[in-house]
């Protein structure tokens, strides 16, 4: 299972929103099958409609 909390904790190369994106889709494509959106990703450039938008990005890791 992919936790956003681990994510980010384990992962201090991610510097931005998108940067998560890439990483989180990355992982999607490498079979991981659950994801737990436990906190707001701390990023500047995080839009307003984070869940849905990592949900989605993780769903469809096109």
């Amino acid at each position: 299972m992919l936790i956003l909390s681990e994510v980010l904790i384990q992962n201090h190369q991610l510097e931005s929103y998108a940067d998560l994106i890439r990483f989180i889709q990355s992982r999607a494509r490498d079979g991981e099958m659950f994801f737990d959106i436990d906190i707001k990703p701390p990023f500047p450039d995080t839009p307003d409609e984070w869940e849905s938008d990592l949900e989605a990005k993780f769903t469809s890791p096109t």
